[in-house]
């Protein structure tokens, strides 16, 4: 079984990028949720590099070494500090530019914000550690390894609650360099940037030792927040810093840091200084400077005025590196990803890669499905379940749009009406979109825009992402939450409330959010909501909610009277991810919740099968670290549960008493909303994009008795014409076989097609759903031997024209039979002395 990517093609979040001085084509960027990506066409096209190697997923530091380019440095950890961020394992190095990676240590730091390398020696190597972004901690500072990473030495440390952001070396003696420290905290409801923590140092002997610059001469007084610094490259005395404070603004030093100028204040430049404070020197002008914003600005006169906003694929710049020996040539990360310039920012490539964050999924009733989310920093977006290239048989136009929303929201597809859907955004927006007439409209509960208010002072509160969700049993209702659970029965042109205040609404989380110098309430830190609405798939009058404070409700009256039903043993505070109410009994549900935004990590998963009136923690088999943000039943089979956490997916065979892995050839990546389809499994990940395991008939039928057979065969899916135009046959094997004979009969008995398969056959990769068995070249689909789970597919042809070497057919392939016309059929396989066979129907 393998994981099928979606796509879509469309680029999310990065924050670091690197490039060669030696090698003008090659450059990396990395993303926050998918990993280190790599161009060797100047941005072309990209390739995921340590898909396999890689144990956590979010990127803060890249860096190539300018010495020997085979050997590049990654920083795991998020340090633009927005609500969803993801954290990181510490340094990763390749010595073969790309094809295989190691850990190299600093596992424990979870943030890493920058990594430099000394221009001549590949393995001596600095780390900007900002560290744990929820709590305080002692593995912070700069790092210096002088090994390649197999050990290192903490070199500079300022508090635990205050963490190295930014380093910069000088070019020309490496031996010089500034860093920045920065003290911030985050909690679900609050972001704190700025304290004395934050300073600006420098070391003259390759961090060795090191001086605050602090308070030199120049700089502004009172308290500091976040720091960016940068050397010039064709001056050493050239130093530039961007700092938060209540009189910041860009910084200029013409003497290497002893005295500093207040060159720009531009607000612009600094506004939501937790997450951007970026600032790069030009390598060989000296009053060239780069900052990098909401948009992306450069001066000429020495950061006095920034004219110029130079126009990249996407809005909100993190990171950029420029070729020391070329000054036109750059490449730059924004929240679309990486993208390359070979003009100076004139023109850049393209972001078509699958790196988007979608905060869940959902599918259509569509035939074939669709599948859709909203992608963080993007708009809301549906692709087709069927991979197809818009040519040949059975092909499809490709299918990709929006369905009004926005980044961070819910979407509900109409059950009754497939043009028609409810998608929401932060700030409590709402919209219902029918695609047929192209009319939108806002349907908000709640007419005010919330960004600015603490939630406290927020009549109605919408969280990020607040629910969104239709009632399986009635297809006119449609719920959606605040602190308080709204249903409408008028596409939402009127809301009823159904309950009171469903949170635990402690004061002091319901507070301003942001300080001590900026305040930052854009959505994400409004606090104590609904953050899950689970109704009934059997009982109308059954609804389950879940707050992101920790508290879990079931009405069984429709709204009439609330129960908290809270598990006696979950932890206060815990965010209830998800609540999953199961698609066999009334009464039974699920929860998913974490903590990792106050420092803990463990997944937090619990059932019920009465209601709420007792409950069952089931997180055996998974990772300790790996929190959980949702749990699925499956909707065919009961018991047959999927948990989608930080690092991949799960799935338990016994309704949750024990998990174990899923991701197959999926890349490490957060996975934040499950779909249980007809007969697929479909995924949503925080840095990839859309994934769907097709057939999952094995996960449904897997039975402990199998393996203990000599063969097993699983009863397969019935194909449908023009949808599944081959037919997918799983079969286990209690031991190698010497040789396995597949046939495929009709309804009177009359083998169609036959295939044989032995040991000795060269080992090939047998063919997935939608490959089409490699019917269309002429070669045979491998027949599968090996002891274990094997899959074959059928393209549903029958014997085709005897062919030979050298015929040229323009307009046919001959040794493709004719299809197999609707009917029964049945599949027939030998192997290990047994011949066992399953019925299916076309």
């Amino acid at each position: 079984m393998r994981w099928r990517s979606l796509g879509p093609a469309r680029g999310g979040r990065s924050i670091a990028v690197a490039g060669s001085a030696a090698r003008a084509n090659e450059y990396y960027f990395g993303a926050v949720g998918g990993g280190v990506w790599k161009t060797t066409d100047y941005g072309n096209t990209w390739t995921p590099v340590g898909d396999t190697d890689f144990r956590t997923t979010s990127v803060g530091a890249l860096a190539v070494a300018p010495s020997n380019p085979d050997v590049v440095y990654v920083g795991m950890g998020e340090s633009c500090f927005r609500g969803n961020i993801i954290q990181g394992d510490g340094v990763y190095r390749t010595t073969d530019a790309g094809k295989t990676w190691a850990s190299v240590g600093l596992a424990d730091t979870e943030v890493i914000s920058k990594i430099r390398v000394h221009p001549t020696n590949p393995d001596l190597v600095y780390a900007a550690v900002l560290g744990h972004s929820y709590d305080p901690h002692p593995a912070r500072g700069v790092y210096r390894s002088k090994d390649g990473g197999k050990s290192w030495e903490k070199v500079l440390y300022r508090d635990d609650r205050s963490g190295a952001i930014d380093l910069s070396m000088d070019p020309k003696n490496p031996d010089v360099l500034y860093a920045a420290t920065w003290q911030v905290l985050r909690t679900p409801w609050s972001m704190e940037s700025g304290g004395p923590g934050s300073a600006l140092y420098k070391s003259t002997d390759g961090g060795t030792t090191w001086t605050d610059l602090t308070r030199n001469s120049g700089l502004p007084t009172g308290l500091w927040g976040k720091v960016g610094v940068s050397v010039s490259g064709a001056d050493s005395s050239r130093v530039y810093a961007i700092i938060e404070n209540d009189n910041g603004g860009v910084f200029v030093s013409d003497d290497a840091g002893v005295t500093w100028r207040k060159a720009s204040e531009d607000r612009n430049l600094r506004q939501r200084a937790f997450y951007y404070t970026h600032i790069t020197a030009d390598p060989v002008e000296k009053d060239t400077v780069y900052v990098l914003n909401v948009q992306f600005f450069k001066s000429t006169d020495g950061g006095k005025t920034f004219p110029n906003q130079i126009r990249v694929p996407h809005g909100d710049n993190h990171d950029m590196w420029i070729a020391p020996n070329d000054n036109k040539r750059m490449v730059q990360a924004n929240d679309g990803g990486g993208n390359v310039s070979v003009n100076g920012g004139e023109t850049w490539s393209g972001q078509a890669f699958a790196t988007g964050q979608f905060y869940n999924v959902f599918t259509t009733t569509h035939v074939p499905y669709h599948v859709c989310g909203a992608q963080q920093d993007n708009s809301t977006a549906c692709v087709g379940s069927q991979n197809n290239p818009g040519a040949g048989e059975g092909s499809l136009p490709p299918i990709f749009y929006a369905v009004g929303g926005g980044e961070s929201g819910y979407i509900a597809p109409d059950p009754k009406d497939t043009a028609v859907f409810y998608a929401g955004s932060y700030g409590g927006y709402l919209s219902r979109l029918d695609r047929d007439t192209g009319q939108q409209r806002a349907i908000n509960i709640y007419p005010n825009n919330p960004m600015g208010w603490s939630s406290v002072d927020i009549k109605e509160r919408f969280q990020w992402t607040f629910p969104i969700v239709f009632s399986p049993t009635d297809a006119n209702v449609l719920y959606a939450s605040s602190q308080h659970l709204w249903r409408t029965t008028t596409g939402g042109q009127s809301w009823q409330k159904i309950s009171p205040n469903l949170t635990r609404s402690d004061p002091k989380t319901m507070q301003a959010s942001g300080g001590p110098i900026t305040k930052d309430q854009t959505g994400v830190e409004t606090y104590a909501v609904i953050f899950s609405v689970a109704p009934s798939r059997q009982e109308g009058s059954t609804i389950w909610t879940g707050s992101d404070d920790g508290v879990v409700h079931v009405t069984r009256n429709g709204g009439q009277s609330w129960d908290n039903v809270t598990p006696p043993d979950l932890p206060a505070f815990t965010r209830i991810s998800l609540i999953e109410a199961s698609p066999h009994q009334n009464g039974v549900a699920y929860v998913a919740g974490n903590r990792y935004q106050q420092g803990d990590r463990q997944p937090y998963l619990y059932k019920t099968a009465d209601f709420g009136t007792s409950w069952t923690k089931i997180v055996t088999g998974i990772g300790a670290n790996d929190f959980a943000r949702t749990i699925r039943e499956d909707k065919k089979k009961r018991g047959l549960l999927y948990a989608g956490t930080e690092h991949g997916v799960y799935v338990s065979f016994d309704d949750g008493a024990n998990w174990q892995s899923l991701r197959l050839n999926l890349p490490v990546t957060p996975v934040h909303g499950i779909v249980s389809e007809e007969r697929d499994l479909v995924i949503g990940t925080h840095g990839r994009g859309f994934y769907i395991l097709d057939d999952i008939n094995v996960l449904r039928q897997a039975a402990g008795g199998i393996t203990a057979s000599a063969l097993h065969v699983f009863q397969p899916n019935n194909p449908l014409r023009g949808l599944n135009n081959n037919v997918a046959v799983d079969y286990y094997l209690g031991k190698e076989a010497e040789d396995v004979t597949i046939e495929f009969l009709d309804a009177s008995g009359t083998v169609l097609r036959a295939f044989t398969g032995t040991a000795k056959a060269a080992a090939a990769p047998a063919p997935g759903p939608g490959a089409g068995g490699g019917f269309g070249s002429g070669a045979a689909p491998r027949v599968g031997t090996s002891k274990g789970m094997n899959r074959f597919t059928w393209d549903l042809r029958q014997e085709g024209a005897v062919v030979f070497p050298g015929m040229i057919m323009w307009a046919a392939q001959p040794q493709r039979g004719p299809a197999s016309p609707p009917g029964a059929y049945r599949v027939r396989i030998t192997a290990n002395g047994e011949a066992k066979g399953r019925d299916f129907t076309i």
